[in-house]
């Protein structure tokens, strides 16, 4: 599991308003973790839920012809008893299909520190310092510098719209590539929000959830995520409906998060 008390000291505020209180960044992660985790349980109790309505149907379908076999019955009974079958049988090809429809899901899940194995993915693609207070010294350090050194970058990378565009951006700025863009586009979205500017704070979002699919990608493979920014927009722009649903989805349960942080800060 990332650990996310590393950011519990980091604050950033806006440049260009200063009336903006600063953003606590560590809830900011911890939300984000959290919106993965609800859609994981969501995602286990649907499976849960089926293989119930599964084994149900099988064992229903399995008593009548197990009576079909065993007990002499009156034309009418037997007649029942088979149209029961043949309905039973309809039912489990229905819940086969949505069986099938739940491991494309499942397969065409954004990859997470959630869905992954703990143990192999346990560690930061970092290397740790090993003491903890001069860990989090530079990483609070770290992130002040990247804003500083990277805002005029940053909301260019945010504006845009095209994947081939964000590519190119990419390739010619490969030091976005980092978690420090996915934080400072998540603090940037919710100064939007506040703003009022929803239209600019959901084009932003967009940007943002693009980052940490790129993220989450290179913690799956176990690589720095500016080796495999590239595969993550070949896989996009060629993917199926529901790698496609599955982006959105994260997309518009991150913009509800925004809307009610933005609502906290109002």
């Amino acid at each position: 599991m990332v650990d996310y008390s590393v950011w519990d000291h980091i604050e950033v505020s806006d440049d260009e308003d200063d009336t903006h209180p600063n953003i606590d960044t560590a809830s900011l992660f911890r939300w984000r973790h959290q919106a993965r985790v609800e859609r994981m349980e969501q995602f286990e109790k649907e499976k849960v839920e089926l293989q119930k309505g599964v084994d149900e149907c099988r064992k229903k379908l399995s008593e009548c012809q197990k009576k079909m076999k065993e007990v002499a019955l009156k034309e009418t009974d037997a007649q029942k008893l088979q149209s029961d079958i043949e309905q039973l049988k309809k039912e489990e090809k229905t819940w086969k299909r949505k069986e099938d429809d739940l491991r494309k899901k499942e397969k065409n899940m954004p990859w997470n520190v959630d869905t992954l194995s703990k143990e192999g993915f346990s560690k930061s693609v970092f290397v740790k310092p090993e003491n903890k207070e001069d860990r989090e010294e530079q990483k609070e350090q770290k992130h002040k510098t990247f804003v500083e050194k990277n805002v005029k970058q940053l909301k260019r990378f945010g504006m845009l719209h095209r994947w081939d565009d964000s590519q190119k951006y990419l390739s010619d700025n490969p030091h976005l590539v980092c978690e420090e863009t996915a934080n400072c586009l998540v603090i940037w979205c919710i100064d939007l929000e506040v703003e009022e500017k929803h239209a600019l704070m959901e084009q932003v979002a967009h940007q943002t959830i693009v980052m940490q699919f790129i993220l989450e990608l290179a913690k799956s493979l176990k690589v720095d995520p500016r080796a495999c920014f590239r595969q993550f927009f070949t896989k996009i722009k060629t993917a199926d409906q529901q790698y496609m649903d599955a982006f959105n989805d994260e997309l518009e349960a991150f913009k509800g998060r925004v809307r009610e942080r933005a609502k906290v800060r109002i």
